[in-house]
């Protein structure tokens, strides 16, 4: 999964969802309740920046079994496990 809007999306959401709940006076604009909708956004942009600081700083982990039969039919298996981290953010 790529990591689409980070952190700036998701901050822009917390940030339109505050200024929706807390700055805006009018509260009601036809059936919509703008507090209600902020806080959806808030939430949503919470959610969004720590799923995105988690996808950052989880390590890669690759795993690699190997089986190898010699002359007389014995079997042996390797498992090679190797953690990396991540790569760097496109700029």
């Amino acid at each position: 999964m790529e990591d689409v809007m980070g952190y700036g999306g998701a901050v822009g959401l917390i940030v339109v969802g505050l200024i929706l709940s807390l700055a805006v006076s009018e509260e009601q604009v036809g059936p919509v309740n703008l507090g209600t909708v902020g806080w959806i956004l808030t939430l949503a942009g919470v959610g969004l920046l720590i799923l995105s600081l988690v996808q950052q700083n989880t390590r890669r982990r690759q795993s690699t079994v190997a089986t190898t039969t010699d002359a007389q039919g014995r079997q042996a298996t390797t498992q090679r496990t190797v953690e990396a981290d991540p790569p760097p953010p496109a700029v």
